[in-house]
């Protein structure tokens, strides 16, 4: 057992490394972030067009909140895009790769084809996604159409059209894959080779073990993505301008409405720091709940 004085001094230790590494994150923080945040904060209590000169108006712009329909309707959206594509997210992502990470030839391959949309320009996928969601001569509609099943209007349609930006959000994937697979690389073989002297099925091996080692990654993809999906904005803001009868008009697509389309940059950072407690108090409540579900391996002493 380590001496309390060389426990302590392996914490200090582990702390300055800690700050090194994090040394050029927080340089870039304070110096290019730190002052637009507080700006932000300021704006949200002002009266500000950018046209005419900054007037101090308190609670007004928070208070107009309540009163303000879009509000509630943008945040419903939002929320229901985070509820339905967050899940479908983790799912996929880590279904993916699971495959991936099987010793089947021409892995490389495979692995580079699906991480190939994380990279491409969102506003690029979305243009190509138009066309595959066009009800007339899209793909997917043509072959929904000659096996004989509805053809729905998709982005068109005040029914699918966010169902269908979570497919949008969920072709792009490649970083939770990444994730996944090196997560996947930490499980010790020597867990399923014990499962495999027991007799233990893939289901059993998946269930027992490969998830229950896996929930820290799992979680700091759901945690990021919860982050991710609260701000969607360019899919809705390049495919349907927030409609139709604005089913997709998502919040962040709604701040930036007001700020640079009816220059009310006061409502604007109000909605942007209301935003910002919404996404402070998901986080914390996943990380409140994280210890029932997600297990770390124990440091040796």
């Amino acid at each position: 057992m380590a001496s309390p004085a060389r426990a302590t001094g392996a914490r200090r230790e582990e702390l300055v490394w800690g700050l090194v590494f994090a040394g050029p994150w927080i340089v870039g923080f304070v110096l290019l972030k730190l002052g637009p945040i507080l700006a932000a904060l300021y704006l949200s209590f002002s009266s500000y067009d950018m046209l005419t000169p900054l007037k101090w108006a308190g609670l007004g712009n928070y208070a107009r909140l309540a009163a303000d329909p879009l509000f509630g309707q943008t945040l419903y959206n939002t929320v229901y895009i985070t509820a339905i594509g967050v899940p479908v997210h983790v799912v996929v992502a880590f279904a993916i790769a699971l495959l991936l990470n099987s010793g089947v030839r021409g892995m490389g391959f495979y692995r580079t084809v699906f991480y190939l949309p994380s990279i491409t320009p969102v506003i690029a996928t979305s243009l190509i996604w138009l066309w595959f969601l066009n009800p007339s001569v899209g793909p997917i509609n043509l072959a929904l159409g000659a096996v004989g099943l509805p053809e729905p209007n998709w982005l068109q349609s005040e029914l699918w059209s966010k169902p269908s930006i979570v497919m949008v959000q969920t072709w792009a994937v490649g970083t939770g894959i990444i994730v996944f697979l090196a997560g996947l690389q930490g499980v010790p073989n020597q867990l399923y080779e014990a499962a495999e002297i027991d007799g233990a099925a893939w289901w059993a091996k998946l269930r027992h073990i490969t998830v229950p080692v896996m929930t820290p990654t799992i979680f700091f993809v759901t945690l990021t993505s919860v982050i991710g999906h609260m701000q969607v904005f360019t899919e809705a803001y390049v495919m349907t301008k927030g409609g139709p009868v604005n089913t997709t008009l998502f919040y962040v697509y709604y701040l930036f409405q007001n700020g640079f389309a009816y220059f009310r940059m006061g409502y604007a950072a109000a909605l942007a720091w209301i935003l910002f407690l919404l996404i402070l108090a998901l986080t914390y409540v996943q990380l409140v709940i994280a210890p029932r579900w997600v297990h770390y391996e124990e440091a040796p002493e």
